[in-house]
């Protein structure tokens, strides 16, 4: 998946800012967004923060999407819970499917993350799609109409890292 067809949807959606913790999988996408003087980047300490911080933006009237790792959605919980989710914001976080290829039959399990993050999504009525390459990336406007219509976080799961 091409880095620059992401940024580009998530421009096309009118995103202003992006919220995350950059971390080693989602680096060339990172990459993309600071180089780009279009969007901004609101950096967090950990991923606790990053709803709060997109809340907070998106009630100051701009248009934020998060990009998180599945391992740091599971971190954020409660403020997921308590911010975005029960004020009804549309929030599109963009996620990093860490330890995907464990799910495929048969394959050593290496990396439990993958196993709840489905289910989780799931228990939390959170609507999401899998991108695996570059004819997935309408998915983001896929993600952000979804969103709005129901005023309510959606996730574009990414599961091939080479962003």
């Amino acid at each position: 998946m091409q880095a620059s067809l992401i940024v580009e949807q998530l421009k096309q959606q009118g995103v202003t800012h992006i919220v995350g913790l950059p971390d080693n999988g989602a680096r060339i996408l990172f990459e993309q967004i600071w180089a780009d003087d279009d969007l901004t980047f609101v950096g967090v300490t950990r991923e606790g923060e990053a709803f709060a911080v997109a809340s907070g933006l998106y009630l100051g009237g701009v248009t934020p999407a998060v990009i998180i790792q599945n391992t740091g959605f599971f971190e954020t919980g409660d403020a997921f819970r308590g911010t975005c989710y029960n004020m009804g914001l549309p929030i599109v976080m963009l996620m990093g499917y860490r330890g995907y290829q464990t799910m495929v039959p048969d394959a050593p399990r290496v990396d439990t993350a993958a196993t709840f993050l489905e289910p989780t999504l799931k228990a939390w009525d959170i609507p999401y799609s899998l991108m695996h390459n570059d004819e997935d990336a309408h998915m983001v406007a896929d993600a952000f109409a979804d969103a709005r219509q129901r005023s309510r976080p959606a996730a574009v799961l990414i599961v091939n890292h080479t962003v």
